[in-house]
């Protein structure tokens, strides 16, 4: 197996295993914020909660629920992970990288290297709505 094929299948790997056994799933405890994404497309419908510190400027926690492809659960779980603890300015930040990166406008985040796994979506621009429900979400509810 090429370096290549064996990169794409790690990646795959790595998205079944967060889909099934996601870290951040439920609700935070209190419930700052929340906001729903929703693609009826697809069926895929994630609900976010955003616990923040006393001054609103930093992100405590990101949990969410609801139901959705291995991609779409992934994203989110992932996503969770990575902006908790960030302030809103850097969340908003990555997350219109994430999506350069996704659009393939730009190439590998460095410094958010388990984001980097979905970086071979950009070829299959319709599963990218699956990868962003997340995203779009929390962006909505940031604002």
């Amino acid at each position: 197996m090429n370096t290549q094929n064996h990169l794409r299948n790690l990646q795959y790997q790595t998205i079944l295993e967060r889909a099934k056994h996601p870290q951040n799933q439920g609700k935070t405890n209190p419930i700052h914020q929340q906001q729903l994404g929703n693609n009826p497309i697809c069926g895929d419908r994630i609900e976010l909660t955003i616990k923040f510190n006393q001054t609103n400027q930093i992100i405590e926690d990101i949990k969410f629920q609801g139901k959705g492809c291995a991609l779409t659960i992934a994203s989110a779980d992932l996503m969770a992970e990575t902006l908790s603890g960030k302030t809103v300015e850097e969340a908003l930040e990555i997350i219109e990288k994430f999506r350069q990166m996704l659009k393939g406008e730009i190439s590998l985040l460095d410094n958010l290297p388990k984001l980097n796994i979905f970086q071979g979506v950009s070829q299959f621009p319709i599963r990218i709505k699956c990868v962003l429900l997340s995203w779009h979400a929390l962006k909505a509810a940031l604002k």
